[in-house]
């Protein structure tokens, strides 16, 4: 126990030096582009589906209707906004109770209501005293595909190739390799909803999680890769398991029961970031998925004039976009979502110097799980988790900042990757066919 709390202390002290690091140079903050991820919503799936029939427990009684935002989220967004606006004062971009004029805030969020609201709170935390449009380019409730990891081109020899290098990174010959990685995760998230005691696994509905081989990818033009079998299914529970963790005070209550410590929270988390890798993060894959949300991401970091943005998405959308990007490996303390946790902003902070060169920081911006839990008020003094993050072949200085013509050459190589994708793998075809 006193290892643990050792540790803990230890992150929070990393956290908060991060949050107040002083440059060796003289730097400025001149512009801010936030990728966000929604707050805490419901789960996706309905209880009378999946989630009312894999196990004999009632889940949490929902604050919001099937995959919008819950209230606890709405709250949390908020005092994130909040804490945005202080540290945006102390630096000097925003003065205090800022109106801005027109073109220098945007922001703009897929059009579902998870994404919009989250978008409206953490405006209204961040600008109180102003009237900010939330951007939406499509109905209402309906998927934007800047937002969403749409596959944009897709032949028989490119799918064949990405399945070759996703047993590559399974270290074995098919999904079963992954599983494999998490088997023991996937064992205990079945001992907490007890679903040997379901009514649906005793008629044969849902099999044994880890004995169950019947996982299939499918990567079609114009849709989101897509994994059926039993890894999508203890995505779905382990989703819906972390929600009601995140939103009921009672940790005994929201395992059904058990008795979890925090590493079984973290292997829970787990089953979260198996999934995403497998259809998000594959080198060949992740450009194609990412292509537009790095292209308006490239545009706000370059808009004339534009002083904040914040565009807001999934953990999809982050996930395929660090992917894209070659993100280096990373930790979150105090996160049980490993990568992508509930409400992560990717943040773009732009630099000038004393000699008027700009350069970047990023960083993810996220609530701890105790945080969430607690919905704890975010200040200068109680900052959010903050962790700085670094992409494959971009140096930084000795201030831990990228050189802009750096970073711009890079997100410039992973959007043209796309077309060149198409012209490899159309020309193989034409090949084959001639």
């Amino acid at each position: 126990m006193r290892r643990k709390l050792s540790a803990f202390i230890l992150c929070v002290m990393l956290i908060l030096a991060s949050a107040s690091v002083s440059f060796a140079g003289d730097y400025q903050l001149k512009q801010v582009v936030v990728l966000s991820r929604h707050n805490i919503r419901s789960p996706l799936s309905e209880k009378g589906s999946l989630l009312g029939e894999i196990t004999p427990h009632p889940w949490f009684d929902w604050t919001s209707k099937t995959g919008e935002l819950s209230l606890r989220g709405a709250m949390l967004e908020t005092t994130m906004g909040q804490y945005f606006r202080l540290w945006l004062e102390k630096e000097g971009l925003f003065p205090e109770n800022y109106i801005p004029r027109d073109g220098a805030v945007r922001f703009y969020a897929n059009a579902l209501q998870r994404t919009q609201a989250t978008a409206r709170y953490f405006s209204a935390g961040l600008l109180p005293v102003a009237v900010v449009p939330i951007e939406r380019h499509t109905e209402y409730n309906q998927g934007d595909s800047v937002f969403l990891p749409l596959i944009h081109f897709m032949n028989d020899d490119y799918a064949r190739d990405i399945e070759a290098e996703l047993a590559a990174l399974s270290g074995g010959d098919s999904l079963n390799a992954y599983r494999d990685r998490i088997r023991d995760a996937i064992a205990l998230l079945m001992k907490v909803v007890d679903m040997d005691r379901s009514e649906a696994y005793a008629g044969g509905k849902y099999g044994d999680l880890l004995k169950d081989d019947t996982h299939r990818l499918n990567l079609e033009e114009g849709s989101e890769p897509k994994l059926s079998g039993p890894i999508r299914t203890a995505l779905s529970v382990a989703d819906a398991l972390v929600l009601q963790y995140y939103e009921e005070p009672d940790a005994l209550k929201a395992a059904f029961g058990h008795e979890l410590t925090w590493d079984d929270w973290k292997a829970i988390g787990s089953i979260l970031e198996m999934y995403e890798q497998i259809l998000f993060t594959s080198p060949l894959l992740a450009p194609n998925l990412a292509h537009p949300i790095l292209k308006e991401v490239y545009a706000e970091l370059n808009a004339q004039g534009r002083e904040f943005s914040f565009l807001c998405g999934h953990d999809s959308t982050i996930t395929a976009f660090l992917a894209a990007l070659g993100v280096e490996d990373y930790e979150l303390p105090g996160a049980i979502e490993p990568t992508t946790p509930i409400g992560v902003k990717v943040v773009f902070e732009r630099f000038a110097d004393e000699k008027g060169q700009s350069f970047f920081k990023t960083e993810l911006v996220y609530q701890s799980v105790e945080q969430l839990r607690s919905i704890q008020p975010l200040s200068m003094d109680t900052p959010p988790m903050i962790v700085p993050i670094t992409f494959e072949g971009v140096e930084v200085n000795g201030d831990g900042l990228m050189a802009e013509k750096d970073l711009m050459n890079l997100f410039r190589e992973k959007i043209d990757a796309l077309d060149e994708i198409r012209e490899k793998y159309t020309e193989e075809a034409m090949d084959k066919a001639s």
